[in-house]
């Protein structure tokens, strides 16, 4: 779900998910759990300034968020969230999710959730940086998906899949570095000829072009790359047309000034 200006304000998967920290499956959230899917709003709280992951305990206290408690969180985006908190999840000082019990979750007459379907896991996180196909914990879940129960052997991931994650680590590092960009166009052209049916490198390469100025000609002919993949099917022109106008809301005044503000 989107708000006015298409800036992602509730995620929603369908099928077997599972919720990981940092490439490791957290503990009662695998797909077992979470076998219909998952849902869970995103964006600033009404109630703090304060990225919702960056909030303390005693900071979620004076919010009257309490294990054990009743409370209402609402959202900038005007999703309101109410229940009974059961369990406030944190890894390395960073608050990941609130599970709830009795709970309802509704933007304006729109239900998200209702009580009568069970427990309610709610992720904390103020936006959504990037996203990736594929198992956070490859191993978690393919042990759990792809191989007998009464086998514990990882299944580590093919030569080609590896060469293309090494791929988005290095358009990583340029992104987070703001160095390296004359490698970009090496990077793709290397990712036209290994892996030409996958697009979302292509749209990071093409945004970290487009936001620094960098390389014109290299943004045309990716531009162009990705026309053409979105004119392929329903689902591509959907995926891709999202990628573009992320690409533009990133560039707007508000997004910046919230980026800069989470940062310091």
């Amino acid at each position: 779900i989107t708000d006015e200006n298409s800036s992602p304000i509730y995620l929603r998967t369908t099928g077997k998910t599972a919720l990981a920290f940092r490439n490791k499956e957290i503990e009662g959230h695998g797909i077992d759990c979470h076998k219909d899917g998952f849902g869970s709003p995103v964006g600033k709280w009404k109630q703090t300034s304060t990225p919702p992951e960056l909030l303390t305990d005693d900071q979620l206290h004076a919010l009257g968020i309490v294990e054990g408690k009743k409370t209402k969180i609402e959202f900038v985006s005007s999703i309101v969230v109410s229940g009974k908190v059961e369990k406030v999840l944190r890894r390395d000082g960073k608050l990941l999710a609130i599970t709830f019990s009795n709970c309802s979750a509704k933007y304006g007459d729109r239900v998200l959730f209702n009580p009568d379907w069970g427990t309610y896991d709610m992720a904390v996180g103020e936006r959504i940086t990037s996203v990736f196909n594929g198992a956070a914990d490859k191993d978690a879940y393919n042990q759990v998906a792809l191989v007998p129960k009464e086998r514990t052997i990882k299944v580590p991931s093919d030569a080609k899949r590896r060469r293309l994650e090494n791929l988005y680590a290095q358009v990583r590092k340029i992104r987070e570095s703001k160095t390296g960009y004359e490698r970009l166009g090496e990077i793709w052209e290397t990712q036209q000829a290994e892996h030409p049916d996958d697009w979302l490198l292509s749209m990071e390469i093409f945004e970290i072009l487009d936001t620094t100025g960098q390389q014109p000609a290299l943004k045309a002919r990716i531009e162009k790359f990705l026309n053409a993949k979105k004119a392929m099917t329903k689902d591509l022109s959907t995926l891709i047309g999202w990628g573009f106008r992320l690409v533009d809301y990133h560039k707007k005044p508000e997004y910046q000034a919230t980026l800069h503000a989470s940062s310091k």
